[in-house]
């Protein structure tokens, strides 16, 4: 998963924030060095990540790119799966989207001290340039992937991947409905942070969805 869906599932603190973001970043972290409550975080973005990986809605969804893609298959699906995220906020949800993303560019940017310095420059583009409402724009979804495969260090066929994601598009977005509530009860069940709980007692207040509604 990418930057927006890992936020999702942080508690609402700063340390929290800071740690559901980090996965993306702690090459050469020493986990065990952190403060506990980004370890946490840090843990539930490993969390998301694996249970991610092996869902057979994802593996569904990287089979429909092509051969000459495939590779990096995983790559594009982060990405779009923050996009499809953004529109369908309202689904899983209590909290309006701009006002969550408002609050967590304000938690990271107060976090910047406790982050590696690349997790710190790339926190400071995507609050400048406010990636997480581009992302619902799926020509900016085109740009970033471009962008990635510009920095691959090797000859690659990754350009130009939004066009099979537009090929496919109701198809990935269809596997990403399915997928998205399983991996809320898997995060829900893990319990792996303390969770902050809202008025009437619930886990994770401003998540909308609870397995009793399928």
């Amino acid at each position: 998963m990418n930057h927006l869906a890992h936020l999702f599932f942080a508690q609402p603190t700063v340390q929290s924030r800071v740690g559901n973001l980090l996965g993306d970043f702690a090459r050469g972290v020493k986990a065990d060095e952190l403060p506990e409550a980004i370890r946490r975080g840090l843990e539930n973005h490993w969390a998301v990540d694996s249970y991610t990986d092996q869902h057979p809605e994802v593996r569904a969804s990287k089979a429909l790119f092509s051969s000459r893609r495939r590779r990096f298959a995983g790559i594009a699906l982060d990405v779009l799966y923050d996009h499809f995220l953004i529109i369908h906020w309202a689904d899983f949800a209590d909290r309006r989207r701009n006002a969550f993303v408002g609050e967590v560019y304000t938690d990271l940017e107060q976090g910047q001290e406790l982050m590696p310095p690349q997790m710190a420059r790339v926190v400071e583009r995507m609050i400048r340039h406010d990636w997480f409402t581009a992302y619902g724009d799926l020509q900016q979804i085109g740009f970033a992937l471009d962008r990635v495969a510009e920095r691959i260090r090797f000859l690659n066929n990754f350009d130009g991947a939004v066009e099979e994601i537009e090929a496919h598009y109701g198809e990935l977005e269809a596997h990403f409905l399915r997928f998205f509530p399983d991996l809320i009860t898997h995060i829900q069940d893990r319990a792996i942070e303390t969770p902050m709980n809202g008025p009437s007692g619930e886990s994770w207040p401003w998540i909308r969805y609870n397995p009793g509604q399928r």
